[in-house]
């Protein structure tokens, strides 16, 4: 069984879903995927412990403090490939950007092989099921573009802004399908 509850946020309301001792989701409402990840449904329970802890962390997140991806039990439901990805993921420094392909490298790394292609990245990137926590927003192209966050560019915006990013060299693109 699933539990979920909601978390009003800066950004929006936000549902928490968890296995009872461990977080499986975090979605900002209208979010792409929402809930994609969870086989079956979520029943709404608030007094969860884990539930707890991670509203004090996104209480912290939120007041500009730094709190670490270790600091809460995650369980992400995805294959080994989206695991892999959402790992690397969990190493992006507070208040910085890693990129597509600086993460298709690392993978490629981990997985034995000379290359890995950015774009199965980006869909794992994407598909992340604990948005926020696991840093997805921390990605972006090589040439600075903040496209591809299934919250919405402008939340992405708003969170890399919230831990200072140095947002010189990045920009909102103008047309694409990931916007």
């Amino acid at each position: 069984m699933y539990c979920s509850t909601t978390y009003p946020s800066p950004i929006g309301r936000i549902t928490l879903a968890c296995n009872r001792d461990n977080l499986v989701g975090l979605w900002i409402e209208g979010q792409k995927y929402y809930g994609g990840t969870i086989p079956g449904k979520m029943v709404g329970k608030n007094n969860m412990p884990i539930f707890d802890a991670a509203k004090r962390w996104l209480d912290r997140y939120f007041a500009g403090k730094r709190p670490t991806v270790s600091e809460l039990a995650l369980a992400p439901i995805g294959g080994e490939f989206r695991q892999g990805v959402w790992s690397i993921l969990c190493e992006i420094p507070y208040g910085e950007v890693s990129t597509y392909g600086d993460i298709a490298k690392q993978m490629a790394v981990k997985m034995n092989k000379k290359s890995m292609s950015s774009q199965a990245v980006g869909g794992a990137v994407g598909h992340n099921p604990i948005s926020i926590i696991i840093p997805c927003h921390r990605v972006v192209r090589r040439n600075g573009s903040l496209t591809g966050y299934a919250g919405g560019i402008s939340t992405k915006v708003k969170l890399l802004e919230l831990e200072d990013v140095d947002m010189s060299r990045l920009f909102v693109p103008t047309k694409g399908t990931a916007l």
